[in-house]
Protein backbone atom coordinates (compact mmCIF):
# COMPACT_ATOMS: atom_id res chain seq x y z
CA UNK A 1 0.00 0.00 0.00
CA UNK A 2 2.48 2.18 -1.08
CA UNK A 3 0.17 5.72 -1.46
CA UNK A 4 1.57 8.72 0.10
CA UNK A 5 -0.17 11.92 0.73
CA UNK A 6 1.95 13.39 -2.18
CA UNK A 7 0.30 10.79 -4.63
CA UNK A 8 -3.33 11.90 -3.83
CA UNK A 9 -4.87 14.92 -5.41
CA UNK A 10 -8.59 14.86 -4.12
CA UNK A 11 -9.45 17.91 -5.84
CA UNK A 12 -9.02 17.12 -9.05
CA UNK A 13 -9.67 13.31 -8.27
CA UNK A 14 -6.84 11.29 -9.01
CA UNK A 15 -4.35 9.24 -7.09
CA UNK A 16 -0.77 8.36 -8.81
CA UNK A 17 -0.06 4.44 -8.42
CA UNK A 18 3.38 2.73 -8.83
CA UNK A 19 2.98 -0.66 -10.34
CA UNK A 20 5.10 -3.39 -10.93
CA UNK A 21 8.60 -2.52 -12.16
CA UNK A 22 8.18 1.34 -10.82
CA UNK A 23 5.67 2.06 -13.63
CA UNK A 24 3.79 4.68 -12.71
CA UNK A 25 -0.09 5.45 -14.11
CA UNK A 26 -2.35 8.21 -13.22
CA UNK A 27 -5.97 6.84 -11.83
CA UNK A 28 -9.49 8.64 -11.16
CA UNK A 29 -11.14 8.00 -7.99
CA UNK A 30 -14.73 8.73 -7.90
CA UNK A 31 -16.48 11.28 -5.79
CA UNK A 32 -17.71 8.73 -2.81
CA UNK A 33 -13.97 7.71 -2.27
CA UNK A 34 -12.66 11.36 -2.64
CA UNK A 35 -15.08 12.31 -0.02
CA UNK A 36 -14.22 8.87 2.31
CA UNK A 37 -10.22 9.71 1.78
CA UNK A 38 -10.59 12.63 2.62
CA UNK A 39 -12.48 12.10 6.23
CA UNK A 40 -9.98 9.16 6.84
CA UNK A 41 -7.17 11.69 6.68
CA UNK A 42 -8.88 14.23 8.97
CA UNK A 43 -10.39 12.29 11.48
CA UNK A 44 -9.30 8.35 11.78
CA UNK A 45 -5.74 8.58 10.25
CA UNK A 46 -4.54 10.73 13.24
CA UNK A 47 -5.89 8.59 15.75
CA UNK A 48 -3.17 5.98 14.16
CA UNK A 49 -0.73 7.85 13.49
CA UNK A 50 0.90 8.67 16.93
CA UNK A 51 3.72 10.02 17.88
CA UNK A 52 6.12 7.31 15.45
CA UNK A 53 3.80 7.01 12.68
CA UNK A 54 4.58 6.87 9.21
CA UNK A 55 4.39 10.86 8.18
CA UNK A 56 3.92 10.21 4.43
CA UNK A 57 1.94 6.76 4.07
CA UNK A 58 -2.06 7.34 3.49
CA UNK A 59 -2.83 4.13 4.80
CA UNK A 60 -1.70 3.00 7.86
CA UNK A 61 -1.95 0.00 10.34
CA UNK A 62 -3.31 -0.15 13.76
CA UNK A 63 0.59 0.53 14.87
CA UNK A 64 1.27 3.99 12.57
CA UNK A 65 3.33 1.87 10.06
CA UNK A 66 2.25 1.64 6.42
CA UNK A 67 -0.25 -0.83 5.96
CA UNK A 68 1.22 -3.86 4.31
CA UNK A 69 -0.30 -5.52 1.60
CA UNK A 70 -1.33 -8.51 4.02
CA UNK A 71 -3.31 -5.93 6.39
CA UNK A 72 -5.21 -4.56 3.56
CA UNK A 73 -6.11 -7.96 2.52
CA UNK A 74 -7.51 -9.17 5.92
CA UNK A 75 -9.39 -5.61 6.11
CA UNK A 76 -11.20 -6.66 3.25
CA UNK A 77 -11.65 -10.17 4.25
CA UNK A 78 -12.67 -9.16 7.08
CA UNK A 79 -14.96 -6.17 5.58
CA UNK A 80 -16.55 -8.45 3.10
CA UNK A 81 -17.75 -11.41 5.67
CA UNK A 82 -19.12 -8.15 7.90
CA UNK A 83 -21.93 -7.94 5.06
CA UNK A 84 -22.50 -11.00 4.62
CA UNK A 85 -20.38 -12.24 1.26
CA UNK A 86 -19.69 -15.50 1.50
CA UNK A 87 -17.66 -15.71 -1.25
CA UNK A 88 -13.57 -15.32 -0.67
CA UNK A 89 -12.97 -11.91 -1.47
CA UNK A 90 -10.07 -9.86 -1.39
CA UNK A 91 -8.47 -7.38 -2.82
CA UNK A 92 -7.35 -8.34 -6.19
CA UNK A 93 -10.84 -10.16 -6.86
CA UNK A 94 -12.49 -6.48 -6.19
CA UNK A 95 -9.68 -5.43 -9.25
CA UNK A 96 -11.36 -8.03 -11.34
CA UNK A 97 -14.68 -6.95 -10.67
CA UNK A 98 -13.50 -3.44 -11.35
CA UNK A 99 -12.28 -3.96 -14.65
CA UNK A 100 -15.49 -6.30 -15.96
CA UNK A 101 -17.91 -3.51 -14.34
CA UNK A 102 -16.21 -1.07 -16.35
CA UNK A 103 -16.42 -3.43 -19.16
CA UNK A 104 -19.81 -4.06 -18.62
CA UNK A 105 -20.93 -0.23 -18.44
CA UNK A 106 -19.19 0.83 -22.25
CA UNK A 107 -15.24 1.27 -21.22
CA UNK A 108 -13.46 0.82 -23.63
CA UNK A 109 -10.94 -1.96 -23.36
CA UNK A 110 -7.91 0.15 -23.91
CA UNK A 111 -9.40 2.63 -21.81
CA UNK A 112 -9.13 -0.54 -18.97
CA UNK A 113 -5.63 -1.80 -19.72
CA UNK A 114 -4.25 1.81 -18.87
CA UNK A 115 -6.24 1.97 -15.33
CA UNK A 116 -4.89 -1.63 -14.35
CA UNK A 117 -1.57 -1.07 -15.54
CA UNK A 118 -1.22 -3.80 -18.06
CA UNK A 119 1.37 -3.20 -20.75
CA UNK A 120 -0.60 -5.99 -22.91
CA UNK A 121 -3.92 -6.08 -24.35
CA UNK A 122 -4.28 -9.80 -23.66
CA UNK A 123 -3.59 -9.45 -19.52
CA UNK A 124 -6.65 -7.09 -19.48
CA UNK A 125 -8.52 -9.56 -22.26
CA UNK A 126 -7.51 -12.52 -19.03
CA UNK A 127 -8.23 -10.56 -16.07
CA UNK A 128 -11.90 -9.37 -17.61
CA UNK A 129 -15.11 -11.26 -17.52
CA UNK A 130 -17.55 -11.28 -19.72
CA UNK A 131 -21.20 -11.09 -17.76
CA UNK A 132 -24.18 -13.06 -19.02
CA UNK A 133 -26.07 -9.58 -19.74
CA UNK A 134 -23.21 -8.56 -21.83
CA UNK A 135 -23.39 -11.56 -24.18
CA UNK A 136 -26.89 -11.29 -24.53
CA UNK A 137 -26.59 -7.66 -24.97
CA UNK A 138 -24.02 -8.20 -27.89
CA UNK A 139 -25.90 -10.96 -29.12
CA UNK A 140 -29.22 -9.42 -29.63
CA UNK A 141 -27.44 -6.10 -31.45
CA UNK A 142 -25.07 -8.45 -33.85
CA UNK A 143 -27.04 -11.00 -34.91
CA UNK A 144 -29.81 -11.41 -37.61
CA UNK A 145 -31.86 -14.32 -35.93
CA UNK A 146 -32.09 -12.50 -32.10
CA UNK A 147 -34.36 -10.15 -33.68
CA UNK A 148 -36.75 -12.64 -35.65
CA UNK A 149 -40.05 -12.63 -34.01
CA UNK A 150 -41.75 -16.21 -34.07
Amino acid sequence: MGIDRSDIDLEAGLVRVFGKGAKERVVPIGQLARDAISQYLINGRSELEGIRGDKEAVFLNARGGRLTRQGCWGIVRDGAQRSGLNARIYPHVLRHSCATHLLDHGADIRVVQELLGHASISTTQIYTKVSPERLRGAYDAAHPRSRVVH
